[in-house]
């Protein structure tokens, strides 16, 4: 069984009505969303950016837990208080990215590995002294002619294994999350079986790995077609397909679910997300991971200026209440106005 630590946590991240924000975007990751809006990403932009994010009024109402960056994790509010703090102050808890990237896997045209296993033990001990929970490794899984393939999906399981053991270890608990990509043509029946044949592979690799399952939490997508897909799925059958992958290759001893928007707009993702909860009670606790589906519309209005703050972090309070209404099968289209 997980130890006491791992368990409050879990509970913690997992609190009804809540959900976890994403904000733990590289270095170049954040280039780019800071290039949409015509800004510079420097060190002290970047900061100026998640202190808007971390310091809106009410977030640990709808927000229960915050990924970081290594960077972020490190740095403090223009006044000097560390981020780690800020979030506490609200309810929510610190976690940290500590995958380095998806880098191409030899041999295997096409289909990606993620690294950072090297010195990850270190790292680890390292993250908690500065006050971090939880982590997160990211895998990537594409859909196209011939992929993803068994040998990609099961480079990625066992790194997603080893990352989860050292994280118990180290007492954090360790999100992990096989991402199957939304980009290409495939139909949701394709989406569907691509996500079962990784989620399978994953759970080998962590019992194999002697992970406990009741001290994680899985980060998935949902089961979608592809964007470019001619040919594209409802909500009700996106919740059906999504459930019915999950009952197939999530075992119950897993506490939660929790679901990365993944190149989803912002008001589809909580659709989709309310018609998942619609569908009533599942073996595991489902909520939300969003990044983009919850950053953007503060971000273009934030836009680096100090004086729109106060409607950036009216926009991210939004979206998480709105988000927050999803989990619990009460979000409606007049959720957007009155949330």
């Amino acid at each position: 069984m997980p130890t006491p630590a791992l368990t409050t946590t879990i509970a913690a991240l997992l609190a009804r009505g809540k959900g976890i924000l994403a904000a733990d975007e590289s270095t170049p990751s954040i280039k780019k969303r800071f290039d949409s809006i015509h800004l510079v990403s420097t060190a002290e932009s970047r900061r100026d950016y998640r202190e808007m994010l971390f310091t809106t009024p009410g977030l640990g109402e709808s927000i229960s837990g915050v990924i970081l960056f290594d960077e972020t994790l490190r740095q403090k509010t223009k006044a000097g208080v560390p981020f780690t703090e800020v979030l506490t102050r609200q309810g929510i808890v610190p976690g940290i990215k500590v995958d380095t990237g998806a880098v191409e896997l030899a041999a295997f045209l096409g289909e990606k590995i993620t690294e950072g296993l090297d010195g990850l033990r270190a790292r680890l001990a390292e993250y908690v002294r500065l006050g971090a929970r939880f982590a997160k490794w990211r895998a990537v899984i594409e859909i196209g002619d011939g992929l993803p393939s068994a040998g990609a999906i099961a480079a990625n399981a066992e790194a997603l294994a080893r990352y989860a053991g050292l994280c118990q270890e180290a007492g954090l608990v360790p999100i992990v999350e096989p991402e199957v990509l939304m980009d290409g043509d495939h139909s949701i029946e394709r989406c569907e079986a691509a996500i079962v044949q990784t989620l399978r592979a994953v759970f080998s690799a962590l019992e194999s790995h002697r992970v406990e399952l009741e001290g994680m939490i899985l980060k998935s997508g949902m089961v979608l077609s592809g964007a470019e897909c001619p040919q594209q799925a409802f909500d009700g059958e996106i919740a059906a397909a999504t459930l019915r992958c999950f009952r197939r290759s999530v075992p119950a001893a897993v506490p939660g679910i929790v679901f990365l928007s993944g190149g989803q707009a912002a008001v589809p993702a909580t659709a989709r997300l309310n018609a998942i909860a619609a569908l009533g009670p599942q073996p595991w606790w489902i909520t939300f991971s969003y990044g983009r589906a919850l950053q953007d519309p503060a971000l273009k209005l934030w836009g680096g200026a100090p004086a729109k703050v106060p409607a950036a972090q009216a926009a991210l309070q939004h979206r998480a209440r709105c988000n927050a209404l999803a989990v619990q099968g009460k979000y409606s289209a007049a959720s957007e106005s009155a949330a």
